[in-house]
């Protein structure tokens, strides 16, 4: 699991970096790279969206599995 847990925190940080460029500088990095081929832009956005709900459910399981 801990394992699981070190990619979702990857990938959160690279959604939250995405984020940040389109906030900042209207670039979407995730388009840029795969703007022509829109599945995997797709599923790179549900893959970050599933590691956001896994954190958020799974919260105090992580911090105990760290400990």
């Amino acid at each position: 699991m801990r394992t699981l847990d070190v990619i979702v925190a990857i990938l959160l940080i690279i959604g939250g970096l995405n984020w940040g460029l389109v906030g900042a500088f209207n670039f979407n990095l995730v388009e840029f790279l795969f703007g022509q081929l829109p599945i995997i832009a797709r599923t790179i956005y549900v893959v970050v969206g599933l590691a956001a709900i896994y954190k958020a459910v799974f919260w105090k399981e992580i911090k105990t599995r760290w400990k």
